[in-house]
């Protein structure tokens, strides 16, 4: 019979209402055999007693529900953020509070790079700077001879230098959607959603999917998430080449890698070819590499103005953003997916966008009835109570990017949805009370992966100026890590698996330093994260 391992923690915080704590959990082949006091484990067998995490509280692995694995890969290219980051290695980066510093940094690493390699930066956020905006002709200075191109921190725009622009062809008679001009007619530099960036990116072999794809990148998001307490993650918009499924497969199958990750498929190709991709896919998911379900891109992004937001729109009069997938396209996936019993993640952060996507599923639905399905609205930042309504009738999930109260809540007062509005952005209060099943995320690295501080941002909506926006939509402590353990994993259609600690389901943890339960709200975002057990393997930092 196979080794029974009892470990003792300080609290074990089980997310199991029948037992919601205790102090020693006895683990059986990577699963959870028996939850209680030091003998939970006695009546199956001689146990081993194991006291390496008896200074620690544990608590369920953490469900990262909507994350990217070019998370820990990103690093390899230039940082060009406003905030201050810690990479895969746990080394501090210095955000860059103006132009002439990301200028300057960039100008630095340019100097470490080969003759004809072009410099690619990433993270630059224009939102928090009062200067004028980025152009090409700040990234001439760097260089004119070198292609520049830098991705805006959202991954919806980046803006590239004069050399980049004539590689790609654009020029004053250039009129496609997404390549901005300024009051000379000529492109400023600045492109907005993949239409108009792609061309840059074939062009200097800016290649995300091969970014993310290779052992090393696979290796760093692991290490990425053991940082921050996660033990099972998506890459929610994946390719997945043949190739790439074999890279993860043999990665995700070593003894020692401490990560479940759930690749989705990104709906790229007619909702048939998407479709057949989906199911072929879901025959070789593993243990630790889930497969099958689909990925929707439909709008943009609210600071980049390009996300799809119903009247009275943008403030200062922005046009009305940008359809990465046209509202007729929505329909016809939303009826193939739901037709073959696949599973949808639907990105949507402005609220017209989460309408038509709403309007499709319920029109999947009519022609295709059942439930179960889960599809999962992801971001919903700007769902009012009415759209939370019909998601909860349709049987729709709600995953809630709530980092971005801290990140960019008093800018989206000032400068993108006005006041008003912002308050109630991420509304996990409605959602919840309303009976919807909510996760919370991080969209990493578009913001750093941390439940905690997601959960945080939840609990407080504190923006970086200290405010409180939109008191009324905070939720408790327990409804936070709920949401960020249960609920992740209940949109992953894993909840049977993992997201709690009772008996019966997989042995992954977060080990912490404090007890999230009874630290001041204000400080959840600070508990120590000391490591992870996965399948019952400890992972300690």
């Amino acid at each position: 019979m196979s080794q029974i391992t009892v470990f003792e923690a300080k609290k074990i915080v089980t997310m199991d209402p029948n037992r919601s704590a205790a102090t020693h959990v006895a683990i059986r082949e990577g699963k959870i055999l028996a939850v209680g006091g030091a003998e939970c484990g006695d009546q199956w067998g001689d146990v081993i007693h194991d006291k390496t995490l008896s200074h620690a509280v544990l608590t369920p692995g953490f469900v990262e529900g909507h994350a990217h694995m070019m998370a820990g890969a990103m690093w390899r290219y230039a940082y060009a953020g406003y905030h201050d980051r810690i990479d895969p290695k746990g080394k501090l980066w210095t955000g860059m509070r103006d132009i002439d510093a990301v200028v300057d940094g960039l100008t630095e690493f340019e100097g470490t790079l080969a003759k004809d390699e072009p410099l690619v930066g990433w993270g630059f956020d224009p939102i928090f700077l009062s200067s004028e905006r980025l152009s090409a002709k700040h990234l001439d200075q760097i260089s004119t001879d070198r292609p520049v191109a830098i991705m805006f921190s959202n991954f919806h725009l980046m803006c590239v230098n004069s050399k980049a622009l004539e590689m790609a062809g654009y020029d004053e008679g250039t009129n496609a959607e997404g390549v901005v001009k300024g009051p000379d007619g000529k492109p400023t530099g600045e492109l907005q959603e993949m239409a108009a960036m792609f061309p840059i990116m074939r062009r200097l072999g800016i290649d995300f999917r091969g970014l993310s794809q290779t052992p090393e990148a696979i290796d760093d998001y692991g290490e990425v998430a053991q940082r921050a307490g996660v033990t099972t993650i998506t890459d929610l918009f994946s390719s997945i080449e043949d190739d790439d499924l074999a890279i993860m497969l043999k990665i995700t199958s070593k003894s020692d890698f401490p990560l479940r990750i759930v690749p989705v498929l990104g709906a790229m190709g007619t909702p048939s070819e998407v479709a057949d991709r989906a199911e072929t896919l879901a025959k070789s998911s593993s243990d630790k590499l889930r497969l099958g379900a689909v990925k929707l891109m439909t709008d943009g992004s609210i600071q980049g103005w390009t996300a799809r937001v119903k009247w009275p729109h943008y403030v200062g009069g922005h046009p009305n953003g940008i359809w990465n997938t046209p509202p007729e396209q929505i329909f016809a996936l939303c009826a193939e997916m739901q037709k073959r019993g696949i599973q949808m993640h639907i990105h949507v952060n402005g609220d017209e966008a989460a309408e038509a996507s709403i309007d499709a599923i319920e029109a999947a639905l009519r022609l295709h009835p059942g439930q179960g399905h889960r599809h999962v609205l992801q971001h919903c930042q700007m769902m009012g109570r009415d759209l939370y309504e019909r998601a909860f009738e349709l049987g729709c999930c709600a995953n809630i990017f709530s980092n971005h109260i801290w990140y960019f809540g008093d800018q989206h007062a000032a400068l993108t949805i006005g006041q008003d509005r912002a308050e109630r952005m991420n509304a996990a209060r409605t959602a919840l009370d309303i009976g919807v099943n909510i996760a919370l995320h991080s969209d990493a690295p578009v913001t750093p992966l941390g439940p905690l501080f997601t959960a945080w941002c939840a609990v407080n909506r504190q923006t970086m100026t200290g405010k409180t926006l939109g008191a009324a939509q905070c939720i408790s402590v327990d409804e936070a890590l709920y949401a960020i353990t249960m609920g992740a994993a209940y949109t992953l259609k894993l909840d049977s698996e993992i997201g709690s600690i009772e008996a019966g389901k997989t042995a992954d943890f977060a080990v912490l330093g404090d007890d999230p339960t009874a630290v001041d709200p204000m400080s959840l975002k600070d508990v120590p994260v000391l490591g992870t057990v996965s399948g019952g393997v400890v992972h300690l930092l």
